[in-house]
């Protein structure tokens, strides 16, 4: 059995304070901090905890070397992955004390459905390699998107400008909802019987298990404030074993 070689240290710590390292603040009431070996050099995992309100998301990425687990303390959440293999989104609504995973290198987002949510999202190594959706699209030049895409890069420049920096914890402070143009109201203003046809035409179906359409409050993201919030996905599964799953 191979030791950590830490462990064997005279100055050796077990010990550590996870509130001691802020590792993004979007606000006093929307903030990150974390627990990696920079801190306790004896833990070969690692976490982040996220304290947010209701409708901050934390924004979609991807981690090239770890596996991710999300665990509720309080609040909600509904946790999205891309899996690449079927080619279909799977989201869960998460409560105190549920979790969800995000396998190694699939892309994902967490969005907060209620005020004074706070979660751990605990990885398998000690120090997770980080990929942000903000920085893909800021840094990827608009003739590129337009070779491979056939978007307009104009349009595409301008739609990605006010992303900035990396926004971790989003909306940025200061976004504004904004009237959808004509090209995304088909996706942006599709109703909810709209998205269970989809679903009853083969799109987004478990492999196991329902969800309820009433049982746990309206399905999807709510629409307090933001466009997005109207985007897909409108629906999501709840863990196995909840009181709202059915084999």
């Amino acid at each position: 059995m191979k030791t950590n070689p830490v462990l064997q240290s005279p100055s050796l710590n077990l010990s550590g304070d996870s509130n001691a390292v802020t590792t993004y603040k979007r606000d006093a009431h929307n903030y990150i901090t974390q627990m990696f070996a920079e801190q306790m050099p004896a833990i070969e995992t690692g976490f982040f905890s996220a304290h947010m309100s209701k409708n901050i998301i934390i924004q979609p990425h991807w981690h090239t070397n770890v596996n991710e687990l999300v665990y509720v303390i309080s609040g909600e959440v509904v946790t999205s992955v891309f899996d690449p293999f079927t080619q279909k989104l799977m989201s869960y609504r998460l409560k105190p004390g549920q979790v969800s995973m995000f396998p190694k290198g699939w892309f994902h987002w967490i969005v907060s459905m209620k005020d004074n949510t706070h979660i751990l999202t605990i990885f398998d190594e000690p120090t997770p390699d980080i990929v942000y959706g903000s920085d893909f699209l800021r840094f990827t030049p608009k003739e590129i998107m337009k070779l491979a895409y056939c978007v307009n890069e104009e349009e595409y420049a301008e739609a990605v400008a006010p992303i900035q920096e990396s926004v971790i914890l989003g909306p940025p402070p200061g976004c504004k909802k904004t009237k959808s143009s004509t090209q995304g109201k088909n996706i942006t203003h599709r109703t909810v019987n709209q998205s269970q046809e989809m679903l009853a035409q083969g799109n987004n179906i478990p492999a196991q298990g329902v969800f309820h359409q009433t049982s746990y409050g309206p399905q999807g993201y709510s629409d307090d404030d933001y466009e997005w919030v109207k985007a897909s996905p409108y629906h999501y599964y709840y863990p196995h074993g909840s009181s709202h799953y059915q084999p």
